[in-house]
C-alpha cells in the first residue's frame, strides 16, 4: 500500500485528507458534547453566544468532508458517509437552539428543537460507526477490520437501546395516571440518569473515538510510515 501511494499522488492526497478528517472527528466529538452540555447548563460560555457550538459542529462536518475524497467509487462507503454528512449538517443548523433554550427556557419551540438536536446527535453517532465499519473494511489491516466490525456493532446496539429507552420513558411520562410500578421505574431512571448517560452515551462515544484514533494510526503507519 505504501508503494501504491508513492506511485499514485491522487491516492496519497486522498489518504492525507482521510487522516485529517479522522483527526477532526476525534477532537470534534468530545468537544461537541462538552460545549453542548456547558451551553445548556451553565453561563460561562454565554458571552460567546452560540459560536462555540457552531465551531465544533462545523469541525465535525469538515472532518467528514475531508474523508469524502477517499474511494469515491465505493458505493456502500459513500452512502454511509453521505448520511453522516447530512446528520452533521442538521447538527450544525440546530446547535444555536441550545444557547437560545438556555436564555429562554420557557419557549417550547426552543425545547423541541433541542430535543430534535439530541435525537440527531444519537443518529449521527450511530451512522458514524457505520462509516468507520465501511472504512475499516477497505483498509488492509485484518486486526483493525475485526475490531471495527465488533465494536461498531456493539456501539450501534447501545444507541438503539438508548432510543428505545427514551421512547418508552416519553410514552410512560405522558400517561395521565401511571401505575405505581411505572412511577417507581421512572423515579429509578431519574436517579440513575448519570449512570445511564455513561453507559449509553459516553461508552459508545469513547469506543468510537478509540476506533477513529486506531484507524488514523493504521493509515499513518502503513502509508506514510509515521511510526517506523
Amino acid at each position: 500500500m505504501a508503494r501504491m501511494s508513492s506511485a499514485n499522488p491522487q491516492l496519497l492526497r486522498s489518504l492525507g485528507k482521510l487522516a485529517r478528517g479522522l483527526s477532526a472527528l476525534f477532537w470534534g466529538l468530545p468537544a461537541a458534547l462538552l460545549i453542548g452540555v456547558e451551553t445548556a447548563q451553565t453561563d460561562w460560555l454565554k458571552p460567546l453566544g452560540f459560536l462555540p457550538g457552531l465551531a465544533v459542529n462545523a469541525l465535525l462536518l469538515y472532518g467528514l468532508w475531508q474523508m469524502a475524497a477517499f474511494q469515491r467509487q465505493e458505493r456502500p462507503w459513500r452512502q454511509a458517509l453521505d448520511r453522516a454528512q447530512l446528520l452533521a449538517l442538521v447538527l450544525l443548523g440546530l446547535c444555536p437552539f441550545v444557547y437560545w433554550h438556555n436564555k429562554l427556557p420557557e419557549q417550547d419551540f426552543f425545547a423541541d428543537a433541542v430535543w430534535v438536536l439530541e435525537l440527531a446527535a444519537v443518529l449521527f453517532l450511530f451512522n458514524l460507526n457505520l462509516v468507520l465499519r465501511r472504512l475499516g473494511a477497505m483498509l488492509p489491516d485484518e486486526t483493525l477490520r475485526s475490531e471495527t466490525r465488533q465494536f461498531t456493532a456493539f456501539n450501534r446496539w447501545l444507541l438503539v437501546l438508548l432510543l428505545l429507552l427514551v421512547i418508552a420513558i416519553t410514552v410512560f411520562a405522558q400517561l395521565p395516571q401511571p401505575s405505581p410500578a411505572v412511577g417507581r421505574v421512572l423515579i429509578w431512571i431519574n436517579r440513575a440518569s448519570s449512570l445511564l448517560l455513561v453507559f449509553f452515551i459516553l461508552l459508545p462515544l469513547a469506543m468510537t473515538m478509540a476506533l477513529i484514533w486506531k484507524t488514523k494510526e493504521v493509515i499513518l503507519d502503513a502509508v506514510f510510515g509515521a511510526r517506523g
